[in-house]
């Protein structure tokens, strides 16, 4: 399993086939899913194109990034009636989409369980942050 910047975590299946979900940190931070929007069969996406919707309870909603380039294969059409199941098994029955994928390459990418486990979103400010950061100290 690999996992994104934005929380997102992708499977390998097979050579071309990969399920997708929320990883279970950004599931404990929303609370209890009351909400999810999910693609069509066979919609195509590329990497980092909004794939799925989440809402909480408290009516956060979070965007849900593809993590690889594809096609929706099949969706997780258990959701539509039980979106809790997110919250009881984000990386395991609370998946979002099957996808076949346009190359594998873009898996080697994505973080490893460890890495993501150290990952602070801090640590991946990009440089107009800083820019603007710096801006407001002075």
């Amino acid at each position: 399993m690999r996992y994104t910047k934005t929380h997102e975590w992708v499977e390998m299946e097979d050579e071309d086939t990969v399920t997708i979900g929320v990883s279970n940190r950004v599931i404990q931070d929303m609370g209890r899913i009351i909400f999810v929007e999910l693609p069509e069969e066979g919609e195509e996406f590329e990497q980092d194109d909004h794939l799925a919707s989440i809402e909480s309870i408290d009516g956060e909603m979070i965007s849900v990034y593809s993590p690889v380039s594809g096609e929706v294969m099949e969706i997780n059409g258990i959701l539509e009636n039980s979106p809790e199941l997110i919250n009881k098994s984000p990386e395991g029955d609370g998946w979002l989409v099957k996808m076949h994928i346009i190359s594998a390459k873009e898996i080697k990418g994505l973080m490893t369980l460890e890495e993501y486990e150290d990952y602070e979103e801090e640590d991946f400010l990009d440089e107009e942050e800083y820019e603007d950061e710096d801006e407001e100290e002075y």
